[in-house]
């Protein structure tokens, strides 16, 4: 694969303490941030993008990458789930912490098979 681009978002869970949400807002502000037709400019389909998408929390097994994947209209999408992001403590000291998660998006396509 080679790699086109990378996007960067980040996203919260303000109060429900759901890793899930906050790494599906992340990779959405990252979508949303770059509005370059890739595919076409390459003269790809939109079908042919690969996606490596990295997305740090602090507790990675509480993310369900199936939802993550729901995110994404086309394209293969590897998802990639690490420790990160950021826990910050609710002021008064009770519930559910903030959740931040950091999502990192590197697009491309196989151009030797565009080649060939």
């Amino acid at each position: 694969m080679q790699r086109l681009l990378v996007e960067f978002g980040m996203g919260t869970s303000l109060r429900r303490g759901d890793y899930t949400q906050a790494a599906v807002r992340g990779v959405k502000d990252a979508l949303w941030h770059n509005s370059i037709n890739l595919a076409e400019l390459f003269g790809f389909e939109k079908t042919d993008m690969k996606i490596i998408v990295d997305i740090g929390v602090q507790r990675p097994d509480q993310v369900d990458v199936a939802e993550i994947m729901a995110v994404f209209p086309y394209g293969d999408a590897d998802v990639r789930v690490h420790k990160g992001g950021l826990d910050a403590p609710r002021p008064e000291g009770e519930g559910n912490p903030t959740i931040m998660a950091n999502v990192a998006l590197t697009v491309g396509f196989d151009m030797e098979r565009a080649d060939g």
